[in-house]
């Protein structure tokens, strides 16, 4: 599939260093914002194999794309832990993983904080044990399987916190063994790596430039994006936004197969977890950079919007004030774009709305293609109640904080 110029590649480098984590945290609320509408819809037993199986789905085939793009493929729990620093599923601070490596196939991490989990604790004991165990047991060791099928991922201790206000939240060891089961692939990976999304081409990294081209040299307590070239976070950027539409993709198959006929009831909580997603996403990214408010502020904040990126995977045309949307590949996959149209602006609405409450979008054309026009209203709108749900979450006023970046060692 042939790629195009990235939008991020309009950034500068201190701007993308910024951007980065703001998209892979961006990348964990998408749970946030769609968890809520599935058990509402199917209950909190069918949330929990919807969760399971979107992140099966999705997970390994993204983490080998950000292995071979940053050149740090292996068998070893560092290029296990590598992965982790870079996934939507662990954003840098909001899910504060600390990593010991005690040799090749042997390590241990902890968190520190888990913004998850402090997310679950206030819903009770039985959310916990869902997200902490049911879910965390199959997805863990899926993870791993981009890197070694016989990786285990077993906990030391986790939550339910006892007492509760325990540290570390939780603590896990990862071996590798010959003698370990091979970890078996969800069967919804077969229809994942089929997709537009999975197969998709980015333009490779520069080799010039200043700063880091990849991640072959040592693990990093904390990754410093400051320390990538400018052509190397334009590309972990873009694949961010590929996790996104990967875990969304598997997010949509597996809400599918709970609604079965009822593809009304799938598209409208599709829908919601869009509109929420969008409108705290479009917030994080236009106070992250400091962007100016009103029409050219949305605009802005619409190009850099995962909603529409990469450009290699949604075709898009911005103008002073109107995004024009053609049939891309994201159409043939059934993303995130597909379900804007001018009879449903709501995504877009809740981006120009989270830069100034007073500003709408009108969308003319088709499903497939399709014109919005930015434009000022005399009257602030009320915030999408998708919003607000997921605005719940801490991960919407969550503040990355200046961090040392360190060598780990091996040590034995």
């Amino acid at each position: 599939m042939t790629s195009m110029t990235s939008r991020y590649a309009t950034l500068t480098r201190e701007q993308l260093a910024v951007l980065v984590p703001e998209l892979l945290l961006i990348g964990q609320m998408i749970d946030r914002s769609g968890m809520a509408w599935c058990i509402s819809s199917f209950g909190r037993e069918e949330m929990l194999q919807i969760a399971i199986e979107e992140w099966m789905g999705a997970s390994p085939i993204y983490t080998k794309r950000m292995q071979r793009a940053l050149d740090f493929e292996g068998d070893d729990v560092v290029t296990i832990f590598k992965g982790m620093q870079l996934d939507i599923g662990a954003p840098p601070q909001f899910m504060d993983f600390r990593y010991t490596v005690h040799d090749r196939y042997h390590g241990e991490f902890h968190l520190d904080h888990c913004g998850a989990l402090l997310d679950v604790e206030p819903m009770g004991e039985d959310y916990v044990r869902g997200m902490c165990h049911d879910i965390e047991d199959p997805t863990f060791d899926a993870t791993a399987v981009a890197t070694n099928r016989r990786a285990q991922i077993r906990p030391i201790h986790r939550p339910p916190r006892q007492p509760a206000d325990r540290h570390p939240h939780c603590a896990w060891t990862v071996t590798i063994d010959d003698s370990n089961p091979e970890v078996a692939d969800h069967p919804v990976l077969e229809v994942m790596r089929r997709t537009r999304a999975a197969t998709l081409e980015l333009d490779p990294i520069d080799p010039g430039g200043d700063g880091e081209n990849d991640y072959a040299g040592p693990l990093l307590s904390d990754l410093d994006f400051g320390a990538f070239s400018h052509s190397a976070l334009v590309r972990i950027a873009d694949e961010v936004c590929v996790q996104m539409h990967l875990l969304n993709l598997s997010f949509v198959i597996a809400v599918g197969n709970r609604a079965g006929s009822d593809t009304d009831l799938a598209t409208d909580i599709c829908t919601r977890q869009l509109i929420g997603v969008a409108g705290l996403g479009a917030e994080r990214i236009h106070r992250a950079l400091g962007l100016p408010g009103g029409v050219e502020g949305a605009r802005r904040v619409l190009e850099l919007h995962p909603l529409v990126n990469p450009a290699a995977y949604v075709d898009a045309e911005f103008g002073p004030d109107v995004l024009t949307v053609r049939r891309s590949p994201a159409h043939q996959d059934g993303a995130w774009v597909s379900l804007v149209n001018p009879g449903e602006p709501r995504p877009l609405q809740a981006i120009v709305r989270a830069v100034d409450p007073r500003l709408d979008v009108e969308l003319t054309g088709g499903a497939d293609g399709w014109t919005a026009r930015i434009f000022e209203t005399g009257t602030p709108a009320e915030e999408f109640g998708e919003v607000a749900v997921a605005k719940v979450s801490g991960g919407a006023t969550f503040e990355f904080q200046p961090r040392k970046s360190l060598p780990l060692t091996v040590l034995r």
